[in-house]
């Protein structure tokens, strides 16, 4: 029964062929982003132990974020980062979620984890994430504050499972710190590494999902090393 509502989720098709996508090293434009609005969808407020921010101020309640077996579902509305207070880690740890995008997004848009947060409900906020999306790209990327900067940009990758004719795919994310190290794998492919202290990599380990997306997530775990 734990499985049955994923399946459900998975089951029906949503478009008759192949989402058609911007390539990756096309951004969108101006343009194209008003005409993919914040879809605001009514939340009902956080599981337990869990808190959560917009990327611009917008109400928490215009994004939906429960728990639904295996896992937990979120559907947004604005873009949000999630975490627990709990999940923090210190030195070495491995954190992993599997991910699957249930629905086909007007565009496509990144949805992963984060590690490294702190100062998550303030100004100060900072963390460092790791995105894939439905073309079969991923993306890090480093936020200080209001100061974003990338890591490894938008990449096509074999790694990174592409989106289905029903827009619907499954990505295993795992971020680990070990040994002066910070490594980046998706469905068992380590696809960065670089190199980062105990003083960088330690704080909070959450989930970020962009803008309009139906994401289910399933084996969110931190495991300290």
């Amino acid at each position: 029964m734990r499985a049955l509502s994923l399946l459900m989720l998975l089951a029906a098709p949503l478009a008759a062929q192949q989402p058609t996508y911007p390539t990756p090293a096309t951004p969108a434009t101006p343009a194209a982003r008003n005409a993919d609005p914040d879809q605001m969808v009514q939340g009902t407020g956080l599981p337990a132990g869990w808190s959560g921010r917009t990327d611009r101020g917008q109400a928490i309640a215009g994004a939906r974020f429960a728990p639904m077996a295996p896992g937990y579902h979120a559907t947004t509305g604005p873009a949000v980062i999630l975490w627990r207070a709990a999940d923090r880690a210190a030195a070495g740890f491995h954190t992993l979620a599997t991910l699957h995008q249930t629905k086909a997004p007007a565009h496509p848009e990144g949805f992963g984890m984060f590690v490294a947060g702190n100062s998550l409900d303030s100004a100060s906020q900072s963390y460092i994430y790791l995105l894939v999306r439905g073309d079969g790209a991923y993306l890090i990327k480093r936020r200080v504050g209001t100061v974003v900067t990338t890591i490894a940009d938008w990449t096509v990758s074999p790694a990174v499972n592409k989106a289905d004719a029903a827009g619907q795919s499954t990505n295993k994310i795992e971020i680990q710190s070990t040994a002066g190290k910070l490594s980046f794998t998706i469905n068992g492919t380590k696809v960065h590494e670089m190199a980062a202290t105990t003083a960088e990599t330690a704080g909070i380990v959450g989930l970020r999902i962009n803008h309009n997306l139906d994401v289910h997530i399933e084996g969110f775990a931190l495991h300290q090393l």
